[in-house]
């Protein structure tokens, strides 16, 4: 028996073909826009106890005003005011040149600026890379720790910054170094006396996996600049987070997808070699996805973004993982900070779309955005 093709069953036929019917990824979880950046490219977001919001903007390739900002009303203010956002190459000690993160200490009414010292990925020198402590309540610099030359070394990046305040007379502070041309590993500061010191120095868990390639977007994520032949983009120590009972810092490269834990107590003794160190290094697995940010609660749970698949997972103290958060705006979520107000806040910048990936071309699409989603844990306090 013949079949007869109607007009109707041409326009379904044609319907399902065009795709109109077929099923698409599913969000999870609920993310609210927090602020826009129609301007600079933001990296790092912290939140104060009284809701304050600070980012920054490091001076990569992009034109960059100024790299550290209050959030007021939704606009971006130069902080703590636009002079020391002038970078100065001539006074490396005074000013601020490329902010990487921002980071509230657990008093709550502190706020960290990690200067990464390093404009557009060049080599830094004495002065450039450095700490600086500022009080919210008067928002006046208290300190400013510089870090020698055997410390932040010419090829370092100073990436990511936790504090533990209950060690030493002022606390403690642990930094990542996320090189992508140098030695990668742990720095830890003594906020007393402005001591560093490295740790973990060239630890196959601070560095990136040798055969790691990232997927974002659905393609591999490589350095691919006009002329040249394609390679892999790989960095170190990247995302970092300390345990509310201050016993593990963990941490994880750029490049790759295992997380990791070290004793806080053995970053902080100086009379420890490094291999006792490294002894207490503990590879805690695959954790879903390459992540950028980490974040932790008070109830010792791990927040992780997950710049390959936009999602935020959390690794609960029985070491399971669940997603929090996927949706298809979350384009590289960057930095992650839990606030005292319930919400977790993070930046999401379309890192992948930059001219180094692109053949040249830059495929970011303004604007930048700061997301927040709701969680049920509490920012550590100390």
């Amino acid at each position: 028996m013949r079949s007869i093709l109607t007009l109707s069953t041409l326009v379904v036929g044609l319907s399902i073909c065009n795709g109109q019917n077929l099923a698409t990824e599913r969000t999870i979880g609920k993310i609210e826009v927090a602020a826009e950046f129609h301007g600079q490219m933001p990296t790092g977001v912290t939140v104060s106890d009284d809701g304050r919001i600070f980012v920054n903007y490091p001076r990569w390739s992009d034109p960059v005003e100024y790299t550290v900002a209050e959030l007021k009303n939704g606009e971006a203010v130069p902080y703590p005011n636009s002079e020391i956002n002038r970078a100065d190459l001539q006074h490396l000690g005074d000013t601020l040149l490329s902010v990487q993160s921002v980071v509230v200490d657990p008093t709550g009414k502190r706020l960290w600026i990690l200067d990464t010292g390093s404009v557009a990925f060049a080599p830094t020198s004495f002065g450039g890379p450095k700490l600086v402590g500022i009080d919210l309540r008067d928002n006046k610099i208290f300190k400013k720790i510089l870090f020698p030359e055997n410390v932040a070394l010419p090829t370092t990046y100073l990436n990511d910054v936790r504090f533990d305040l209950r060690r030493g007379r002022e606390g403690m502070a642990f930094i990542t170094d996320s090189s992508t041309a140098g030695p990668n590993g742990i720095i830890v500061v003594d906020l007393a006396t402005g001591k560093s010191w490295r740790r973990l120095h060239e630890h196959a868990s601070t560095k990136a996996e040798p055969q790691f390639v990232a997927i974002v977007e659905g393609t591999f994520l490589m350095l691919r600049l006009p002329g040249k032949k394609a390679q892999p983009f790989r960095a170190g120590a990247d995302g970092i987070a300390l345990a509310a009972d201050g016993k593990t810092l963990y941490y994880c490269p750029l490049s790759s997808r295992h997380l990791y834990g070290v004793s806080v107590d053995a970053l902080a003794d100086q009379g420890r070699s490094d291999a006792a160190v490294a002894k207490t290094v503990e590879d805690l697995g695959e954790k879903g996805g390459a992540s950028d940010g980490l974040e932790a609660d008070m109830e010792g749970r791990i927040y992780l973004s997950d710049y390959e698949h936009g999602s935020i997972h959390r690794r609960n103290t029985d070491g399971s993982l669940e997603t929090l958060v996927h949706d298809p705006r979350i384009l590289w979520p960057d930095t992650l900070s839990l606030a005292s107000d319930g919400y977790l806040y993070f930046t999401v910048n379309q890192q992948e779309r930059q001219p180094a990936f692109q053949d040249g071309q830059d495929l970011r699409r303004k604007p930048y955005v700061l997301f927040r989603a709701k969680v049920d844990g509490r920012r550590i306090s100390q």
